[in-house]
């Protein structure tokens, strides 16, 4: 099993220190024609995947009062779409072709929301992946991107649904807790203390995403 490292985000002080310094690009409006889950980088041998959607999910969701900009797919080879897979790779260390299943781009506000021109809004991917080559990487991802920093965030197991406490894991990081530990229906392993990342942990109690993009995770 690989050595994952996880971004958390606490607030948006942590979140621009435990992030790389590079910025977030920008999203294309354009929708994409429904597809099946797309295998990205080079193949291999194959590999028994893990349950898939019997139909395609769904490109695109309109604004709600819980999805303030709505959220979309990007279209396949996009930098947007490109972007959030390179991030867990960064982060994950994982190798080899990823098995798209569903991926959601939105917008919205920081939590807890900030008055700062450069952190009042951060752009956010919802992925469900496996690796082709191991299907036992297999995950739900959210990953962030600020202007001066990107990261996954949290995890929560394949199988899981929707925006639910206790399904969404962050963990922080500390010098006591250093050691990569295995954990249920999470692949590989994870460094530092893991939290309700849904209802907020580690001493705080402020939600992982803010009311005004939580509904855009609705129906995943």
């Amino acid at each position: 099993m690989r050595r994952l490292r996880l971004a958390v985000v606490l607030i948006a002080a942590v979140a621009l220190a435990a992030c790389s310094r590079d910025g977030a690009g920008s999203l294309s409006v354009t929708a994409p024609p429904p597809v099946s889950p797309t295998v990205v980088g080079a193949t291999t041998s194959p590999a028994p995947p893990p349950p898939t959607p019997a139909t395609p999910p769904p490109t695109d969701g309109p604004a709600t009062p819980t999805c303030v900009g709505g959220w979309i797919t990007p279209p396949r080879s996009s930098q947007p779409y490109l972007q959030p897979l390179g991030i867990i790779r960064r982060t994950t260390g994982v190798d080899g072709p990823l098995v798209v299943v569903d991926m959601r781009s939105f917008a919205g506000p920081e939590s807890p929301p900030s008055e700062q021109g450069y952190i009042a809004e951060v752009q956010r991917w919802y992925v469900k992946l496996y690796a082709k080559d191991d299907p036992a990487f297999q995950g739900r991802f959210l990953v962030e991107a600020r202007r001066f920093g990107r990261g996954v965030s949290a995890v929560a197991s394949y199988r899981s649904h929707g925006w639910r406490s206790p399904d969404w894991i962050g963990f922080q990081w500390n010098s006591a807790e250093t050691t990569p530990k295995a954990y249920p229906g999470l692949p590989g392993l994870w460094e530092g203390v893991p939290y309700d990342f849904v209802k907020g942990g580690g001493g705080l109690t402020i939600p992982g995403l803010p009311r005004d993009v939580a509904g855009c995770l609705n129906g995943t």
